[in-house]
């Protein structure tokens, strides 16, 4: 159940926010600055490649590596393709697993490891393994860890991730907002250099503008009905959140929300792209899960009784209004189906600007939904 009250108590959420998810989604701006500031110190914009790398592969733990693969290689679109490596092992401890290079992997290609740990012996044994194949190795990781000496040892480039005081001393959930704009942001301008994409210096910074315009709009100290991720947050209560996708970057900003609602918060969803998920998605809102499928739920009682879990969709779109889109059927669909449905568009911007307020405005939502749940 969601305490709802909670939401419009800033001290009371400040007290429930334990592992400091709040501050971590407030500060991502300032992430994104102390990120691209260590990976200036640590020479990529210096960089001079020979040319684009064959192929990229991305290695690390958790969700916050598969959302950076996942926005890589959104990004980067058909330049060189993206590959996530991942791993094996018989538990997603650090001492358990295990990175493979493929077979064709060699001297053309990039590999980049990302990681909020850095003690994981199998990546240390992939940056060695990178080096024997003669594969260029850039990571970004904690400071003073073996990977760090791994690195160093295979002649590759690391970049020690952008940290906040006060997570120094607590573990790392991959889905905090802090965690992907940490090893995102200098990996952003590593494949800039290379080509692979677009992200100049100027264009971080609006992007650290954009996250901070986000925190404005989306602090703890903003009521809930001039706060979209608090109403999203008690719109999703009680619900399961159908995600669907329109625009060529809201599809990793979606993918990366269900991530961070089931990590954080507990919460399933399912996500998928427009117009594909219509056809996907129509018989599970037309199932048990409808808002009409229990025609007794008026007559619940609302003290003893839990309610009854319904789909709610959300519709998170990147393109502009007058474009084509399947945004009308998406909205048919759901309301044929007495499914309500959220909607987030973001502000004019480039690419990575509006990538970055839907991921921003998620976050804040996903952040809400766990401290006003578990209070």
């Amino acid at each position: 159940m969601l305490d709802e009250s909670l939401l419009d108590a800033p001290e009371a959420l400040s007290e429930a926010d334990r592992r400091g998810l709040l501050r971590g989604a407030a500060e991502a701006g300032a992430r994104v600055r102390t990120a691209a500031r260590h990976a200036a110190e640590a020479g990529v914009h210096d960089l001079k490649p020979d040319g684009r790398p064959r192929a990229i592969l991305i290695a690390g733990p958790g969700a916050a590596a598969i959302c950076v693969a996942d926005l890589l290689g959104t990004l980067a679109g058909a330049g060189s393709p993206v590959t996530r490596l991942a791993p094996s092992g018989v538990a997603p401890a650090a001492g358990a697993l295990r990175w493979e290079l493929p077979g064709w992997a060699g001297s053309v290609d990039l590999l980049l490891i990302a990681t909020p740990d850095g003690t994981e012996p199998g990546l240390s044994l992939l940056a060695d393994q990178a080096y024997r194949r003669g594969c260029t190795v850039v990571a970004v990781a904690p400071p003073r860890t073996p990977l760090d000496e791994a690195v160093e040892g295979a002649h590759g480039l690391f970049v020690p991730l952008a940290t906040a005081p006060y997570e120094q001393d607590e573990p790392h959930a991959a889905s905090a907002p802090g965690v992907l704009w940490a090893l995102l942001t200098p990996l952003l301008g590593l494949l800039d250099r290379t080509g692979l994409l677009t992200a100049p210096p100027d264009a971080i910074q609006k992007v650290a503008d954009r996250l901070d315009h986000i925190a404005e709009r989306c602090g703890p100290a903003i009521a809930t009905y001039s706060n979209p991720a608090k109403t999203l947050a008690g719109e999703l209560a009680d619900a399961l959140p159908v995600i669907w996708t329109e625009g060529t970057s809201a599809g990793p900003a979606g993918r990366r929300f269900a991530a961070a609602l089931a990590e954080l918060s507990g919460t399933p969803a399912v996500v998928a792209e427009l117009p594909e998920a219509l056809a996907a998605h129509n018989a599970l809102l037309a199932g048990s899960l409808a808002a009409s499928a229990d025609p007794d739920d008026f007559f619940r009682d609302r003290v003893d009784e839990p309610p009854a879990m319904h789909a709610r969709v959300v519709l998170l779109r990147d393109r502009p209004l007058g474009g084509l889109t399947a945004a009308p059927a998406a909205r048919d669909l759901a309301l044929s189906h007495d499914t309500p449905i959220s909607e987030l568009e973001p502000e004019p911007g480039g690419e990575l600007e509006t990538l970055a307020e839907l991921i921003a405005i998620t976050d804040f939502a996903a952040v809400y939904l766990t401290l006003a749940s578990r209070a």
